[in-house]
């Protein structure tokens, strides 16, 4: 099993999100965040209010756990429905999971997912 975070702009969530959903992935986590990087906007959408002096700027994350055989064609969907063509079109994380408990169930590893 593998845990995606990936770093998406506001604009890009609803298109990833859409082409996951019609690629049968439901379950998925959003996180609204700000952060700083490589970043460039050209609109200079979204600029951060809490933190103007590192000229942070609004992402979305979203995570989502899956099988090992599930990645590639995940990376695929967020890569091709996330990307604008400049910089600052995010970045996905793959890391390994060791072990998943579902709470209500006792259900562990890929049965908990």
């Amino acid at each position: 099993m593998k845990l995606v975070k990936a770093y998406l702009r506001q604009r890009k969530t609803e298109e990833v999100y859409n082409a996951m959903k019609e690629a049968g992935y439901c379950c998925m986590t959003f996180v609204e965040c700000e952060g700083t990087g490589q970043y460039s906007d050209h609109e200079k959408e979204h600029i951060s209010e809490k933190f103007p002096f590192a000229e942070a700027y609004r992402v979305i994350k979203l995570e989502i756990l899956a099988a090992d055989e599930h990645i590639k064609e995940i990376l695929d969907i967020v890569k091709q429905n996330g990307r604008t063509g400049y910089r600052g079109d995010g970045m996905i994380i793959v890391s390994p999971v060791d072990e998943v408990y579902k709470v209500r169930t006792d259900e562990v590893g890929i049965l908990a997912i």
